[in-house]
């Protein structure tokens, strides 16, 4: 005869203190109990409760608390980092449920000059599909950004388990407006030289990577003015203040009217255009929509 234990079990899932769990990840994730606590929408003293609820149950610090800051002890940092995975995991498993909004993140420059103008197109072909834009051009977090796809250079990382989508090697070169061309006696890359020349904060060696390309390194081209985006060093060199050095893709339509000019063409930077698609939403029918109707435009 089999004994049976009919003492009374204990699920201890039901014992995980996940609102504790939430706030000490925060804490670290952020550096901040301050920070934290505007996250999760709750007072800074709740956080500490909580964080102290957990290590009383652990019988371990978690925390250093320093004069303006926290810093996970060797304990913490384990517990953070694998709590970190999991509340992804969870924030995924329910996007895969009920999926936000269609959002496409890329760069002012990109939104500007090459999606805004196109964007159209898309709608009268797809008119129930809403999108939303995010503005951005740094790295992505897919599930606590709610991006559905990216589009990115390669100067940055994506995410690790991003789908890349190849959409074109970028070719860069000098532009200008054909009367400012004329009046400044640009007739070669040597007579650049008696040209103001324009550069960008977002991308500060792209002069000397193209005269490295062109081989002509030893001109040693400095910029006579710096703007913070391409979009407004295209718009410098509409109008005639000298010669911005910009992707092919982003001045096309100023090129076929004649605002602007390319005296020297383009050459390929070494640099591509990627779209980075949220591995939870890749078969979802619109991202494929979408991404399909990005790749088919930037051919």
């Amino acid at each position: 005869m089999t004994d049976i234990d009919e003492s009374p079990t204990t699920d201890t899932r039901q014992r995980l203190p996940l609102n504790a769990f939430r706030a000490f990840e925060a804490c670290v994730r952020l550096g901040s109990m301050t920070a934290a606590a505007a996250e999760l929408c709750v007072t800074h003293g709740a956080i500490s409760r909580h964080v102290h609820a957990l290590e009383d149950q652990f019988a371990l610090p978690l925390l250093q608390r320093l004069p303006r800051s926290v810093a996970p002890t060797p304990e913490g940092a384990a517990l953070a980092s694998q709590l970190t995975e999991a509340f992804a995991l969870l924030q995924k498993a329910a996007a895969r449920l009920a999926p936000g909004p269609l959002t496409l993140s890329c760069s002012a420059t990109i939104m500007m000059k090459w999606l805004i103008p196109r964007l159209s197109d898309f709608k009268l072909e797809n008119p129930n599909f809403e999108i939303r834009l995010n503005l951005s051009h740094g790295e992505v977090n897919f599930v606590q950004d709610k991006i559905s796809l990216a589009i990115r250079t390669s100067f940055n990382r994506p995410p690790q388990d991003a789908v890349i989508e190849p959409l074109l090697r970028e070719q860069i070169g000098p532009v200008c407006h054909p009367d400012y061309l004329a009046r400044a006696g640009v007739s070669s890359v040597a007579s650049l030289s008696k040209a103001r020349i324009l550069a960008t904060a977002t991308r500060p060696n792209a002069w000397s990577e193209w005269m490295q390309l062109m081989s002509c390194s030893e001109m040693g081209l400095k910029a006579h003015e710096r703007y913070e985006h391409f979009y407004l060093v295209i718009e410098a060199a509409a109008a005639q203040l000298g010669v911005a050095l910009t992707p092919r893709y982003l001045v096309e339509k100023e090129i076929d009217s004649g605002q602007l000019v390319a005296p020297f063409g383009f050459i390929e930077s070494g640099h591509t255009l990627n779209l980075w698609i949220a591995p939870h939403e890749r078969l979802r029918n619109e991202v494929r929509r979408l991404a399909a109707w990005i790749k088919e435009r930037m051919e």
